[in-house]
């Protein structure tokens, strides 16, 4: 948990491995031994979901669900109420009892006079009577109320003053807990009386969150006192745990957070917590389950944090994403703690948590190792105890993609066939050897891989694959490619091939499509020629799907089919041209009017790395020139993607003549120039720092050239500008190509970006400028409420907050050359699901109410321009709303001149 924010190619993928004792998890040293864990743990957390407003009702809720939505025969048991059970006053710590322990929040958690229960105590016998388990949630150290009070330790002569140190511990929401010197007497008394208190609730799960290896002294001090308490209790540790204090976290605990959270705070809008987490979240765990593969085991397990699957696209990932989380966790026999809310449960994700043979494969306690890793994919396997591997092919990139291993790989005995039995669609077939999917986009192929004494049990296994329609262009025709592979020992008879595309497009075989027999090891394919009609707009996504049927030795007719989704672009027109040296995707390219679209991969455009796609014009760019263009839109473009203009002497030589220029924005970069300092063929400087401007889209980028220097400039109406930088670049012809680029920064992964308008114009002018005014400025005034607070999309790293309902926000000092209308740019944070309004006033004058479109959430950052009317001299500009909250604010943008 952190701290709340208000407000594979066709190539096979195959590892050799010196023997199937590299595919079976080493147990931890020294697991710990409080008699739990034997298994990874199987339940619920009401953070994801229910967040930082829990209540008794709604957690009995949830217990409730898990019971009768059936997931609790599945083996789902802990139902683990995490952060916000205690009264929290304030930073000076949660409220404490006399004894230094936290007290609950009897409001949420209201007791039960007649039963004598307090309200945790109430809850977990209400979980307990559903025959499950009840998890709890605590920090590290003692808080700093209990050692203003001096409170006592429970049965011994020592107070809090006695074993507190001043050293700050994190309690993520609430604060103020400090450290506990535990070579002090009573400091292990104090864990353990708050231990035995959590035993006598009915604990039967304990998170203890917020831990370093600065805090191993509190973890053994925990792992003693639940012990001590005679009550089972399981020890979880959070989160980002250190890989090289793995063996102490398995000696003292059941399990251990090995990264951060897989919330995706930043998308979620609205005050919701939806969409739980995203494929970038998930995605980040495969490195994680590689490092840690070699400390998890019986007693003590490696946990990769909440599983968000049971909301359908509530989740924030697809079907196929759904189970590759899953399938991911399973074979790292990581913890299966949903996050989801279970009292609204999607059919088909109950289905994908209720899959028996999925939940077997984590119960195994085996972690699985990563015996390949490409550019398209990935291999995690696994040696159960009876000889059987379980193996998954995972498709880390956005397109189906053919990910294979061998039985060999997996050190499985030669001399006999192979079952594979799917464990999503529980269908077995057989195999000679190889192991092959063609798996869908962020999907997963998962099987169990036994030996096989007679391939006639079975039918033969066949991989499938669909090539050459990933894009086309509208009206002009394209070729597919459709293939069938026989994998088994028998051969596929009566083998045919089929394509099926979306109404309105035409599809006409080019070749055979029929086959009376294909043998082991054999491929046979099909042409087809396919003709999309031209979209209205820049790009339309339809989707065909290719099929094989075949028959086996006489028995029953098999299907494979392919569903593969193909986006259709407007033809780019002359005198435009277009070039992509991302070739790790195929590059999309569209125009439609004034409109241009690019869909493109590209593992970077900086220094060694030269990957990009761009619509151009060749030899548009002389010694004095202006580039503008406005980018208004992109999808699939995170971290340090790019998206703006590029100039450079022939932007079809990548990496092998003299870069150039690009202004770009990026959403970790910001806004920002880019240029090669020597005159060779990468880019190597940048200005300003990542960050320094951040992104705010729709952006306008004007790049001039004036000789050998370049500067750049950007707007947010397209009429008043800001500078970005400038830099003096050799090596640069007199005559250049101009374009618009896009590098998504994700190698096989593809962005698109949208641009509005690209012109290049003689002469190199400065625009109209304007003025920046941070919101947290010293200089300005907030009353009533109004607070700064940290924002990394924001520029200076900083917002306002909390303007409204009595809350205001003036800029002072905002001066104007002379009196009239200024256009001014508001930057502004609404995560509201309506959108909020503010109103206005300038001198003090009478407000005017604005209306502001929600941006998708309190950490995401949008424009709103508006015109002032200002007078000569300094001016205020105050932000508020009497009645409601208005939006956070980041900073004005005025423009220097009236208009």
């Amino acid at each position: 948990m952190r701290r709340l924010i208000r407000g594979l190619a066709a190539g096979l993928l195959v590892a050799p491995l010196a023997s199937a004792a590299a595919l079976t998890a080493a147990p931890g040293a020294q697991a710990e031994n409080n008699g739990v864990g034997l298994t990874p743990a199987l339940g619920w957390s009401s953070w994801s979901f229910i967040r930082s407003h829990p209540t008794a009702a709604a957690i009995e809720a949830q217990a409730k669900a898990m019971k009768n939505s059936g997931l609790a025969a599945a083996g789902f048991q802990y139902v683990n109420l995490d952060d916000f059970w205690y009264q929290c006053p304030g930073s000076q710590g949660p409220a404490v009892d006399q004894y230094g322990r936290w007290v609950i929040d009897s409001t949420r958690f209201p007791p039960d006079p007649s039963a004598g229960r307090n309200g945790i105590q109430a809850v977990a016998d209400y979980v307990h009577s559903l025959g499950l388990k009840f998890g709890l949630y605590v920090t590290p150290g003692i808080s700093k109320q209990a050692v203003a009070q001096n409170t006592a330790i429970e049965g011994t002569p020592y107070h809090a003053d006695d074993i507190a140190t001043t050293a700050s511990e994190h309690n993520y929401n609430c604060g103020g807990m400090v450290g506990i010197d535990y070579s002090k007497p009573g400091a292990q008394a104090f864990i353990n009386s708050w231990a035995d208190e959590f035993a006598s609730w009915g604990a039967d799960y304990l998170k203890l969150d917020g831990v370093g290896s600065f805090d191993i002294p509190d973890v053994q001090a925990w792992s003693q006192a639940l012990r001590q308490t005679g009550r089972p209790i399981h020890l979880e540790l959070s989160n980002s745990l250190a890989i090289n204090d793995a063996s102490t976290w398995a000696q003292y605990s059941n399990g251990w957070r090995t990264g951060g959270d897989i919330e995706c705070y930043g998308c979620e809008s609205g005050g919701s917590s939806y969409p739980l987490t995203d494929w970038a979240s998930v995605a980040s765990r495969f490195n994680q389950v590689a490092a840690w593969q070699p400390y998890g085991g019986p007693g003590a397990f490696n946990d990769y944090d909440s599983i968000e699957v049971g909301n359908g696209s509530n989740d924030g990932l697809t079907l196929d994403e759904r189970k590759t989380q899953l399938s991911l966790w399973a074979l790292a026999s990581s913890p299966l703690i949903l996050g989801t809310d279970l009292t609204n449960l999607d059919p088909a994700d109950l289905a994908l948590l209720k899959n028996t043979d999925v939940i077997a494969v984590d119960q195994d306690a085996i972690d699985a190792s990563r015996i390949a890793n490409t550019a398209t994919g990935q291999v995690f396997a696994k040696t159960e105890p009876n000889g059987n591997v379980i193996v998954g092919l995972f498709n880390t990139t956005t397109t189906p993609e053919v990910l294979s291993t061998s039985a060999a790989a997996l050190g499985m005995p030669a001399g006999t066939d192979y079952f594979l039995n799917d464990l999503w669609s529980h269908q077995t077939t057989e195999t000679a050897g190889t192991i092959s999917a063609n798996v869908p986009p962020h999907g997963v192929a998962l099987y169990r891989v036994s030996p096989d004494p007679n391939p006639a049990q079975a039918p033969p296994s066949g991989t499938m694959n669909l090539t050459g329609l990933s894009a086309i262009s509208g009206g002009q025709p394209a070729t597919a490619t459709e293939t069938f592979t026989d994998n088994g020992d028998l051969a596929a008879k009566q083998v045919s091939l089929s394509l099926q595309v979306p109404s309105g497009w035409s599809v006409t075989p080019t070749s055979a499509t029929t086959f009376p027999a294909v043998e082991t090891g054999q491929t046979v394919q099909a042409t087809f020629r396919v003709t999309a009609p031209s979209p209205a707009s820049l790009f339309q996504t339809g989707s065909v799907i290719g099929t094989t049927g075949y028959t086996w030795a006489g028995k029953t007719r098999q299907s494979l089919s392919i569903t593969e989704p193909v986006t259709v672009a407007r033809p780019v027109q002359a005198p435009y041209r277009t070039f992509s040296s991302a070739t790790d995707a195929q590059a999309v390219f569209g125009e439609s009017g004034q409109q241009f679209g690019i869909i493109g991969a590209g593992a970077d455009l900086y220094s060694g790395t030269d990957a990009y796609s761009s619509i151009y014009l060749p030899g548009s760019v002389g010694t004095t020139s202006t580039v503008t263009t406005e980018v208004t839109s992109q999808q699939n473009m995170t971290g340090f993607a790019k998206a703006g203009i590029m100039v450079r002497n022939d932007i079809t030589g990548s990496g092998s003549t003299p870069e150039g220029v690009i202004l770009f924005e990026s959403p970790s970069g910001g806004i920002q120039l880019e240029w090669d300092s020597n005159g060779g063929s990468y880019i190597n400087s940048v200005t300003p720092p990542n960050g320094t401007i951040p992104e705010s889209l729709p952006v306008w980028l004007q790049l001039q050239r004036n000789g050998s220097t370049y500067t750049g400039y950007y707007s947010y109406d397209g009429q008043d500008w800001l500078s970005v930088g400038s830099a003096p670049v050799p090596g640069q012809a007199a005559t250049q190509d101009s374009g618009m680029f896009l590098t998504s920064h994700v190698s096989g992964a593809a962005g698109e970006a949208v641009f509005n308008g690209f012109s290049v114009a003689g002469g190199a002018s400065p625009p109209p400028s304007a003025t920046s005014y941070e919101a947290e400025a010293a200089g300005n005034t907030l009353a009533g409420g109004a607070v700064v607070a940290s924002c990394t999309t924001c520029s200076g790293g900083k917002k306002v907050g909390f303007i409204g309902s009595g809350g205001t926000l003036t800029f002072n000092g905002v001066t104007a050359p002379s009196a009239g209308t200024y256009q001014v740019t508001i930057a502004y944070l609404d995560g509201s699901a309506t959108g909020r309004q503010a109103q206005i006033s300038v001198d003090g004058g009478a407000p005017q109410t604005v209306s502001f479109t929600p941006t998708g959430s309190f950490s995401t950052v949008g424009t709103m321009t508006v015109p002032l009317q200002l007078t000569a001299g300094s001016n205020t500009i105050e932000f508020g709303n009497p009645s409601d909250f208005a939006p956070d604010f980041d900073r004005i943008v005025v423009a220097d001149s009236p208009g």
